[in-house]
């Protein structure tokens, strides 16, 4: 999908030979692309599949137990302030994938990103790191599935048996059918095709949502014939002080990861330039607005010191007199973990395909299907890998490492924004609208120096006086090609200057954050440290 560059310059017959080609770049060629279209994927989503795929993607089972855990540990009733917070840092990262993916739309997300404003070696890291995420994070919530799906049946043990967990002596092991069949599943749905799995998504996606939105509307009218006593406490809104709101945030900041899907599906959007922001924006407004909703609504109905840690949604339901929406708020975890699911399997054939386009694995994985034009291959080996983990092994002590990949992409992305915007221009790809007004005028002149027949095609064909020479005509259009690219890249220039003021005041409010965070820290922690030594 890309130009090597910086590889081609000296020393490639050299001992740095190697070391050169762990820094070399590449380069957006959308001409390279279309050459070969048996590589190219069907452009067939829009901003609502966009949607359906961030909200579904980031919106898991896990806000129904963060819930609890963060207002009895960290924030307390400011629990809604922390999702505010961690939402805001959540949409700088955000941020940053909407301008490099509407930038450079094509498969792979972190990895091409990396590799475009990097190197090589970087973006193989990255690249590596991101299948480590997808595969155990996949894993992961698979495994997680049948028990909450158990609980529709009545309890653990209600599942039939070729679905149930089982226990093998000989390889003491605990196997979960339930979690292989629903990986094997949703790759039959993405080998289908790329607009019928979103619709797939996008129908579980609701699903959950509509559960949320059961727990807003149905807990804020008990808050409000209750009187909201969550709120009527001695310790005021901030019973751990800022500093506690604060670790609060950090901890439901990994409630927001999932937006980084909806990026690498990037080369699959009719219009990325537009749809990618518009659709990476309005799913994180729609999960912060449920998750701040939501907080609000359960910390109000239960006092956060009484709240249960494993169910609090729930037991708050429970505590006032209905037990039956414990059914509802279980179907939307099951629902909200199969979208996760399917947003957990989605962007690793996209990458493992982009990876085998820069030949850093097997031809295997590039190879798209004719008629669903979806990497089929890539995505039945994307399956079999997380079906085989989730199957065997209980993926709960790896998935720290799922976090150390995102937060590795996520540092990527953002260092390749500021390297993208401080490069000349020649050496990064021109936004599409000037690189066609720089292909028209280039048919354009081409044609006016071969002077073709204005009446055969009079639209794209202009008038040549035979009486001046051919090398007269041939050097006007190359100065009034010359002319319109320094036009186009002077304007390139013009509206660069605004990002680059943009972007430094942003350097600077995370740096002023940094500080006050760190000051923050060191009030809490540095007491606790000294509490440690005997003197003390």
């Amino acid at each position: 999908m890309g130009v090597l560059v910086d590889s081609q310059k000296e020393g490639f017959g050299s001992s740095w030979g190697g070391l050169k080609s762990l820094v070399r770049r590449k380069q957006v060629d959308s001409a390279h692309s279309k050459r070969s279209g048996h590589h190219q994927l069907a452009k067939e989503l829009t901003v609502p599949h966009l949607i359906a795929i961030g909200v579904g993607s980031t919106i898991g089972a896990g806000v129904y137990i963060l819930v609890g855990t963060v207002a009895r540990e960290h924030s307390g009733p400011a629990l809604a302030i922390s999702f505010l917070i961690a939402g805001i840092a959540a949409a700088l990262s955000a941020f940053c994938y909407a301008e490099l993916a509407s930038r450079c739309p094509s498969a792979g997300s972190a990895y091409h990103y990396s590799y475009i404003c990097v190197g090589e070696g970087v973006a193989w890291l990255i690249g590596w790191a991101l299948i480590l995420e997808y595969t155990i994070g996949g894993a992961a919530v698979a495994r997680g599935i049948s028990p909450n799906l158990a609980l529709l049946f009545g309890g653990e043990d209600s599942l039939p048996i070729f679905l149930s967990r089982q226990y093998i002596p000989g390889l003491d092991v605990v196997v979960d059918p339930c979690a292989a069949i629903l990986v094997f599943i949703v790759t039959g749905l993405l080998c289908v095709g790329i607009k019928e799995s979103t619709f797939a998504q996008g129908i579980v996606t609701t699903a959950n949502v509509c559960a949320m939105i059961f727990v807003i509307v149905a807990g804020g009218y008990l808050g409000y014939n209750t009187g909201w006593a969550g709120y009527k406490l001695p310790t005021g809104y901030f019973p751990f002080g800022v500093d506690g709101m604060l670790a609060g945030s950090a901890t439901v900041f990994f409630a927001y990861i999932g937006f980084d899907s909806v990026a690498s599906t990037a080369e699959e959007v009719k219009n990325p330039q537009r749809d990618l922001p518009l659709g990476i924006a309005t799913a994180l407004s729609i999960c912060c607005g449920l998750y701040m909703l939501v907080s609000i609504v359960i910390v109000g109905l239960v006092p956060y010191y009484a709240m249960d840690p494993d169910t609090p949604i729930s037991s708050a339901f429970a505590s006032h007199g209905m037990q039956w929406a414990a059914y509802i708020i279980t179907i939307g975890a099951v629902t909200a973990l199969c979208s996760t699911l399917m947003g957990s399997l989605l962007p690793q054939p996209r990458i493992l395909l982009a990876m085998a386009r820069d030949g850093l694995l097997p031809s295997f994985f590039s190879e798209v299907n004719k008629s669903s034009q979806v990497p089929i291959k890539s995505t039945l080996a994307t399956g079999l890998v997380a079906a085989t983990l989730s199957f065997f092994m209980d993926v709960s002590q790896l998935a720290g490492m799922v976090s150390v990949g995102t937060l590795l992409a996520f540092t990527m992305v953002a260092i390749s924004v500021l390297i993208l915007r401080y490069v000349p221009p020649d050496e990064v790809p021109f936004p599409s609208s000037l690189q066609e007004s720089i292909d028209s005028v280039t048919l354009r002149y081409s044609q006016r120096i071969s002077g073709k027949n204005p009446e055969t095609n009079p639209e794209t064909s202009t008038f040549v006086d035979s009486s001046q020479p051919l090398l007269g005509n041939k050097n006007v259009a190359v100065d009034c090609l010359v002319i319109e690219k320094q036009e186009a890249q002077a304007y390139w220039t013009l509206t660069e200057q605004n990002r680059r003021k943009i972007a430094g005041w942003t350097i600077m409010l995370l740096c002023v954050g940094a500080f006050g965070l760190t000051f923050a820290a060191s009030n809490v922690w540095i007491p606790r440290w000294f509490r440690t030594f005997p003197m003390y």
